[in-house]
């Protein structure tokens, strides 16, 4: 496939999990990618930066880095992001700081540092990546929620504001997908083959959202072809936001 064949993006988080997913799929389908990470990219034909999204200064040396490399930027993917569990009670205010820091505000400083190459793009767009708990309550993920549905809401925004600059802007809602994090959830669970047959079944195609199945999402928005595609959230969730099934016997 050729469609992303002379662009270049950059993906935020993209050394494990989605965000390498997605890696993977962009350069599959032409791309020339940059992965930005706190730990080191090990994947071949893939350029690594170091950045840290808590950190402006560490941003902008990042973005500056691939524009320097490619020659410009015409994709960003903000994937970097961590979980939290527990009640709107369970965690002090220096959590909450730190995680809408990470998942919000870690949106914003790279968006930020990016508009000025995307606006020299003729395909520009932007995919942020949110999370079923933007759209359903899950229990036990208050704060989680919270950042998420944040980023919903910028979404929205950002594309209404970048409309006339010709910059896509579209998200991306997975439902509970494979990734370490919840591997570590799962590892910490008392029962772990109980808690992962719990996830599989509270959503409707009973199994987990598999990293691929986000990353063609994500490409979808990301690509030319989306071009009339704007301020959207696409769920990839198995139907979980939308479906109510009989359930199962």
């Amino acid at each position: 496939m050729a469609e992303f064949t002379g662009l270049v993006a950059a993906v935020t988080g993209g050394a494990s999990g989605i965000g390498a997913a997605v890696v993977a799929e962009l350069r599959q389908r032409g791309a020339e990618v940059a992965a930005l990470d706190v730990s080191p990219v090990d994947a071949e034909g893939v350029f690594g930066v170091r950045a840290d999204v808590t950190d402006d200064d560490s941003v902008r040396a990042g973005i500056a880095a691939v524009v320097e490399r490619f020659g410009g930027l015409d994709i960003l993917v903000n994937n970097a992001g961590v979980g939290a569990q527990g009640t709107v009670a369970d965690n002090d205010d220096a959590e909450w700081l730190r995680v809408l820091d990470v998942n919000l505000l870690g949106v914003v400083r790279t968006s930020r540092a990016a508009l000025p190459h995307l606006r020299r793009s003729k395909a520009a767009a932007i995919v942020n990546i949110g999370s079923i708990v933007a759209t359903a309550g899950l229990p036990q993920r208050a704060l989680y929620s919270a950042t998420k549905g944040a980023v919903t809401a910028l979404t929205r925004a950002m594309a209404v504001d970048h409309l006339p600059e010709g910059i896509r802007v579209n998200c991306v809602h997975p439902g509970t997908a494979d990734t370490p994090w919840i591997a570590r959830l799962l590892d910490a669970a008392d029962d772990p083959d109980a808690e992962r047959a719990a996830l599989r079944a509270r959503q409707p195609h009973g199994r987990l959202v598999a990293a691929e199945e986000i990353a063609h999402a994500v490409a979808y928005l990301a690509g030319p072809l989306a071009s009339s595609t704007n301020g959207v959230g696409l769920a990839v969730d198995g139907g979980m936001q939308e479906l109510r099934p009989r359930p199962r016997h």
